[in-house]
């Protein structure tokens, strides 16, 4: 049976035309006005289509849009916003006027998910939300940038909880086509295509396009009728299938995801890759280099390599994508030999010891591999990731790994209250929307009034927990509950009780039972009489997690105690929705992972911006925003051997900071009865950290390092049919084949000796550099304190300045400053020397002597 399709789109009056322009643009996920325009059309089907304006107009009943195309009010409304719209989108913006606008640089930004918005799941957690974030806030800025990922068919599960507390899993469809998402097509009006290789077979997909503001979001999807049914299946689940079903995901983004930015008419400056899932992204562009330009993959792995930027998220080896050496074979035999390479060299690229055969191959490593500018996402995680990734660079140091760190941030329009928003608005001024990286503008934050701020944050908890009740009431129907039960849902928390948020992904590292450690202790805390607190949890844990399904059946169970059930909740399906609340009305954001486990977190940055308070593991971004000042930190920073042991510690840590401090302090009121320390701290909070913490802050730390980095290089690599990227492939090629000749042949320095503080220690190296010319080497000293295991620590590098040829070897000279006393070392090092390289340990050439 044939079935002809056809498309029902919205019939809007005239005067109301333009709010489809709206409702497919996702700025209105973070502008207030918007989002009130549409709640004044029909604000029970708003709710009820779960804040998707597509959908809602598709709904709406035409009566009703002709009734409110005639109110003059509503249409007032929409004149003013579609006025500050249009100016969003064409006005002046703020990367325009900094750098000249989009001809500068381009960037396509790669990732597995995207959480832009609750109505539409593109996201599993945190990854993706931090990807929806880098979106907004590259908008509010104007840099010209173009979001690449995969549409989802049934996106991630909803998950709900069985009688038992078990966690069950739902994958409902997505409708695309009430959804703020739109077809791409070509110039006949059929949908624009890709094509990519799969092993014995092509899959082809078809490119959708999501608006959010400035930016653009493009969506491979392989639901279509000329693929197979197993291809069709590519974009079916976030994160779902086997290893096979993982790496052709992969593919399709990657290889995929460079061809629809060309048929798309799109040719980015640098692509970023967020986590290693779009690696493959690499390759495909070093495959059409060598095709375009007839190079071979040595001179366009130099040009591509340059303006590649990678940034991991994931600080345990086991969390990064590994593949079968023969699953990779399988669907890379034929793609290899379009490289030029052997299949033992592409495997190499993904495998730390590129000799070892047995090695899997790792999607970090082949972006580490190919990309100039590597980051982890906070300084702790930037250093935990040169520790894991170590073996990538064999023979450098480990602090000296080119892996650096930029630390995530958060779009703060997109998650602070309306509440919070007009205080700002009317205390701190404009700016702190406009440019919230500008840390000036929140020191006005100690100007608010300390009755407006309380009153509206208790408006926010009363909020949280009609939220709260509603949701719990929902869940409780839904698992077929007693009445009597469902009754009791209107009574559970209070809305003036100290209210503590716990809100992630559960998995065993992050310890979403610490609380629960000692129970009589924290039923204690929870049933004091005068000085309560009150708990909400929310979280998803992976289908395949057991172990973590089984941590939040224990929450339950604990719950289920007569004495603590209305003080404690777990409101189901945790996505951006639930979120929003908690990070608005909570007192206190708690985050227990096991440290250096929490590679930044974004979660507490949001509350702080709504002026909850932190009470953290030093651990992810914590480290870096942490002061008494107006948070608390559960231990210092130790790790431990022994979990046991460690849980232990840190759970007393905890009760003693919630028993001593942070209770104390919520119900210590003043004669007017405002908590006046409290409030204090409230305010300090926004003032130290939404700045330092913001998504704009973020992106300014992008475009200064990185990417203008990655758009230099590559312009100097690319340019004059790709002179540079041939010369340094060339120069790279015969200073491997001669590093073998490099050897010390004599070092000169004080035998034993005493050198006072201030005073400099002369040292002169003699090399033999055979075939290599001297400026092509960099003689360094490594050097610093010794333990007591005579192992530099901390060590510094003194580059020595070459003096003269001696015969068939080179002289270097050069000193080292003594600037404490102590016991030190230092050591002598040879590495290449060339202008247009990032680092000098891209090669991976390093002679110790």
């Amino acid at each position: 049976m044939k079935i002809n399709t056809y498309t029902v789109v919205p019939s809007l009056p005239e005067p109301l035309k333009r709010l489809r322009d709206l409702a497919y643009n996702l700025r209105w996920s973070w502008d207030s006005e918007t989002m009130a325009l549409f709640q004044r059309l029909d604000r029970t089907l708003w709710n009820e289509t779960y804040h998707n304006p597509v959908r809602m107009l598709g709904l709406i009943s035409q009566g009703r849009l002709e009734e409110m195309a005639k109110d003059d009010g509503f249409r007032a409304h929409l004149e003013r916003v579609l006025e500050r719209f249009d100016d969003y989108m064409n006005g002046p913006n703020w990367f325009s006027r900094t750098y000249g606008g989009p001809d500068v640089l381009s960037i396509a930004y790669f990732s597995f998910e995207f959480g832009i918005t609750e109505s539409l799941p593109t996201y599993s957690g945190g990854l993706g939300v931090l990807a929806g974030d880098h979106l907004k806030a590259a908008s509010d800025l104007g840099l010209p940038l173009t979001g690449v990922s995969l549409l989802y068919r049934q996106g991630y599960f909803r998950q709900y909880l069985n009688p038992d507390g078990w966690q069950q899993e739902i994958f409902p469809e997505n409708d695309f086509y009430n959804l703020p998402v739109t077809l791409l097509r070509d110039t006949d009006n059929t949908p624009l295509t890709i094509e990519v290789e799969t092993a014995d077979r092509k899959v082809r997909a078809q490119i959708w396009q999501m608006e959010v503001g400035r930016t653009r979001l493009l969506l491979l999807d392989t639901n279509i009728p000329v693929n197979s049914p197993a291809d069709q299946e590519i974009t079916a689940h976030l994160y779902g299938g086997d290893n096979d079903m993982r790496i052709r995901q992969e593919i399709l983004m990657g290889i995929g995801g460079v061809r629809a930015l060309a048929a798309a008419g799109r040719r980015p400056d640098i692509y970023h890759m967020n986590e290693g899932h779009s690696a493959f992204l690499a390759l495909e562009r070093i495959r059409r280099l060598m095709e375009e330009e007839k190079v071979s993959f040595a001179v366009a792995r130099e040009a591509v390599r340059a303006s590649n930027v990678f940034t991991t998220h994931t600080p345990v080896p086991a969390g990064n994508d590994s593949f079968d050496p023969k699953l990779v074979e399988h669907y890379f035999r034929k793609y290899a030999d379009n490289l030029q390479i052997s299949m033992q060299d592409f495997l190499g690229l993904g495998r730390q010891n590129p000799s070892n055969g047995n090695e899997p191959f790792c999607m970090t490593v082949l972006a580490l591999n190919l990309a100039a500018h590597c980051n982890g996402v906070s300084q702790l995680h930037g250093k935990v990731s040169r520790k894991m990734w170590t073996n990538v660079w064999p023979g450098v140091m480990e602090e000296e790994i080119p892996i650096a760190a930029i630390t995530n941030g958060v779009h703060t329009r997109a998650w602070i209250s309306q509440e919070m928003a007009t205080l700002f608005d009317r205390y701190l001024g404009p700016l702190w929307a406009e440019n919230p990286a500008d840390e000036s503008v929140w020191a006005r934050a100690e100007e608010i009034p300390d009755a407006e701020l309380w009153r509206s944050h208790e408006r926010r908890r009363e909020r949280l927990v009609a939220f709260a009740r509603q949701r719990l009431r929902e869940q409780l129907q839904k698992r077929g509950a007693p009445e009597s039960e469902i009754a009791r849902a209107d009574e559970v928390l209070d809305p003036e009780v100290l209210t503590i948020g716990f809100a992630r992904r559960f998995a065993l590292y992050k310890r979403g039972t610490l609380l629960l450690h000692d129970r009589e202790r924290i039923k204690r805390l929870l049933t004091d009489r005068d000085r309560p607190i009150q708990i909400i949890f929310a979280g998803k844990a992976h289908p395949a997690d057991t172990m973590a399904k089984e941590i939040i059946r224990e929450l339950i169970h604990f719950m289920r105690d007569p004495a603590v059930r209305r003080r404690v909740v777990f409101i189901e399906d945790y996505d951006m929705n639930v979120a929003r609340y908690l990070v608005q009305g909570v007192d206190v954001w708690l985050n227990t992972p096991r440290r250096p486990l929490e590679a930044s977190g974004t979660s507490g940055m949001k509350a702080a911006a709504n002026g909850a308070l932190n009470v953290s593991i030093l651990d992810g971004w914590w480290c870096e925003g942490y002061s008494s000042e107006y948070g608390w930190a559960i231990g210092q920073g130790e790790q431990y051997d022994d979990l046991d042991l460690q849980d232990g510690i840190e759970s007393r840590a905890l009760y003693d900071l919630l028993e001593k401090d942070v209770i104390p302090l919520f119900y210590q009121q003043a004669a007017d009865g405002l908590p006046r320390e409290w409030i204090r701290r409230m305010k300090a909070s926004v003032h130290s950290l939404c700045s330092r913490f913001s998504a704009n802050r973020m992106l300014h730390d992008y475009i200064r390092g990185p990417y203008m980095g990655a758009a230099s290089a590559g312009v100097r690599l690319t340019a004059d049919s790709l002179a540079g990227a041939k010369e340094l492939a060339a120069w790279k090629e015969r200073v491997a084949s001669n590093w073998s000749q490099v050897q010390l042949a004599y070092l000169s320095a004080p035998v034993n000796p005493e050198v006072k503080v201030g005073d400099r220690l002369p040292v002169e190296v003699t090399v033999r550099l055979g075939q290599i010319k001297p400026e092509e080497a960099l003689v360094q000293l490594y050097h610093g304190y010794l333990n007591n295991k005579g192992v530099i620590v901390g060590g510094e590098t003194s580059n020595l300045r070459f003096a003269r040829a001696v015969r068939d070897t080179h002289l270097f000279q050069g000193a080292i400053e003594c600037k404490a006393t102590g016991r030190y070392g230092f050591a002598v090092r040879v590495l290449p020397n060339h202008e247009g390289m990032t680092s000098p340990f891209d090669p991976k050439l390093i002679y110790w002597a």
